[in-house]
């Protein structure tokens, strides 16, 4: 698509989205499967990239839950709106199913907002294979490099290629990681997104200024640079939902599995008592096959089918922080690949921002997990050893902590089986459970576990599995030089009364950041901007405007405070102090967009200062150059 082209079809999307403001919202119906498999997926395709489409309400989306019954059942109702979760929905809508999806918090409210943001080649496996001659690791490798791909792919906007840096301290290292990088190359095959290659001492420092050449007795030889990918987890979590929105799955948040109902006679499960969590009202919905995909909660819906059931999930806890730009460059990341617990610690530029994680450690599973301040020390110090700069407790803009649900085969006899791979299980009659695995992996997963659901219910789809080649909303049509349409149009304005050319809302750093985040979507962003006097800058130093709080609330359910400075804009993970200063305009204009009183307004203000209180960040935490004071 040509720029003059996007900016022909800019107009009628502009004028389309003043209308939408005005009150004439497109809602799409569940679609009809009984047609053949082809103009089903026709149909699927023509919804999801639609310009002008718009998701159906909450409202429609609840009714559409609550209208089920056991006569006319819900093919699939899913638990958990995280990354698996939202999978599953949109791979089973798109087969044709009639789908339906429920989310006690928030579309990526758990741990698939918390990850380390990086979609893995899996070049770990590749080790473990070469040196423990392992064939099943390798068929890792392969697997994860092939979903690796089409995830970039399906996704282009919010996710890209991203360089990572191994420093060598000696010259048995240089030689170690450019074969085991260039093996890597190799085994990627087509799948490759760039080669791997050495740069000299001299050269790493040139791309890397802040990397530390001399310490503790070495001296840096070189580096080696292999390409991974990077993503915005919850923005392509709150994607896939809305993908499934469209092609007509009925996805509802803040909605909560109460109960499981079972059928007296056969004992099978047959539906979920629900609770509306926004309004308090409880309903019953049915569906043939119940998939529970509630991540590291996942046991706890399995109990409610049968309380003596054997845990599946051993959680893990992950911590992540937030540091300036000036630690690392613009578009390449560091590996420090050995530390004290053995593991891998990244620091990556994202979002304008440096994120550095992760920890491995045994954890409680808790809804809302904190970082302690161990393992925020933990990876000052990691990443302290190799930069020149100084490691400040006072940087931290932000902290936090993930619970990776690793997962265990029930029916094994021992805690052997533990893996980061993923399980699909049916210790229940109609109760299908996928848990474990990787965000890199969430296709194949949500793949695996809607097969499962056709063979337990003896489903009838009218195509088989089509997400590996089916772009999310705003990916359709979308390349990165797209932020300059938004630049051109919206920069400047002409005035039609005197003929005069004035400054727009739009700049090129605003641009960029709605086109990466919002796909050709953002055109309907950048309108509500211009029209609706939003283009103000919710914080100082960050590019999220008020129309994205106004234009989340119409069209990705955000209906909190917390569901946009955490979810729909990552405010909360890159800055928590940015975050509470933004947090009365954001409220405002939620109000505005949900018809919220006083009271509701200083009850979303005091629910995410809490939330906030969670993010260790320096302030938060009372800290002062790493010392307690």
């Amino acid at each position: 698509m040509t720029a003059t082209t996007r900016l022909r079809r800019l107009g009628t999307v502009v004028g389309a989205a003043a209308a939408v403001c005005g009150g004439a919202i497109l809602l799409h119906s569940p679609i009809s499967v009984s047609d053949g498999g082809g103009s089903h997926l026709a149909s699927v395709q023509q919804k999801i990239h639609d310009p002008f489409a718009a998701v159906p309400s909450r409202e429609v989306q609840r009714s559409s839950l609550i209208g089920t019954s056991t006569a006319n059942p819900l093919d699939v109702l899913v638990i958990g709106g995280g990354a698996t979760g939202s999978g599953v929905a949109l791979d089973a809508v798109t087969r044709g199913l009639r789908v339906g999806l429920v989310e006690r918090e928030d579309f990526s409210s758990g741990s698939s907002s918390r990850s380390t943001k990086l979609i893995h080649g899996g070049v770990r496996y590749l080790e473990k294979a070469v040196f423990k001659l392992d064939y099943g690791q390798l068929k890792l490798v392969f697997h994860a490099l092939e979903e690796r791909r089409q995830v970039i792919d399906n996704a282009p906007h919010l996710c890209h290629a991203l360089p990572c840096m191994t420093p060598c301290f000696d010259w048995f290292e240089v030689v170690y990681y450019w074969i085991g990088l260039k093996m890597y190359d190799l085994v990627a095959g087509a799948r490759l997104l760039h080669l791997s290659r050495y740069y000299s001492a001299k050269e790493s420092t040139e791309l890397f200024p802040t990397l530390a050449t001399e310490g503790k007795g070495r001296s840096l030889r070189g580096t080696v640079v292999y390409y991974d990918g990077q993503m915005n987890d919850a923005r392509l979590n709150v994607g896939l939902a809305c993908t499934a929105a469209l092609a007509g799955a009925a996805v509802l948040n803040h909605a909560e599995v109460l109960s499981l109902l079972k059928d007296d006679a056969s004992e099978r499960i047959i539906g979920a008592r629900i609770r509306d969590n926004l309004t308090g009202k409880e309903f019953d919905t049915y569906a043939r096959v119940i998939v529970n995909a509630a991540g590291p909660f996942c046991d706890a819906v399995r109990k409610m089918a049968d309380k003596d059931a054997r845990d599946m999930i051993c959680p893990s806890s992950g911590v992540h922080i937030i540091l300036p730009d000036y630690y690392s460059p613009v578009g390449m990341g560091l590996i420090v690949p050995k530390t004290k617990d053995g593991r891998v610690v990244f620091m990556l530029p994202w979002l304008g921002r440096t994120v550095a994680g992760t920890t491995d450690s045994n954890t409680p599973i808790t809804f809302l997990p904190e970082p302690h301040e161990d393992e925020i020390q933990f990876i000052l110090d990691a990443i302290s050893d190799y930069l020149n700069v100084k490691v400040r407790r006072t940087d931290v803009l932000s902290a936090w902590s993930g619970i990776r649900p690793l997962a265990m085969d029930p029916s094994a006899k021992n805690t052997e089986s533990i893996s980061r791979d993923h399980v699909v299980f049916e210790d229940h009659p109609g109760l299908v459970t996928i848990t474990g695995g990787k965000w890199t992996t969430y296709r194949s997963m949500a793949e695996d576990a809607v097969n499962a659901a056709i063979r337990s219910g003896k489903l009838t789809p009218s195509n088989g599995c089509v997400t590996n080649n089916l772009r999310i909303v705003g990916g359709e049509g979308w390349d990165p030089a797209f932020f300059t349409v938004l630049t051109q149009q919206y920069m400047r304005m002409k005035l039609s009364s005197k003929g005069k050319i004035v400054p727009g809302i739009m700049d090129s750093a605003a641009a960029k950041h709605l086109s990466r985040a919002y796909g050709t979507l953002a055109e309907r962003v950048a309108a509500i901007a211009q029209n609706e006097n939003l283009g103000k800058r919710l914080a100082h130093g960050y590019p999220f405007l008020e129309a994205e709080v106004a234009y989340c609330a119409r069209h990705e359910y955000c209906e909190s405070a917390i569901d946009f400075i955490a979810r729909r804009s990552r405010l909360a993970f890159l800055d928590t102090d940015a975050a509470r200063r933004a947090l009365p305009r954001v409220i405002q204009i939620l109000a505005a967009e949900h018809k919220w009183d006083k009271s509701r307004q200083k009850e979303e203000l005091q629910n995410a200062k809490a939330f906030l209180e969670t993010f260790k960040s320096s302030k938060n935490a009372q800290f002062h150059d790493g010392k307690h004071h």
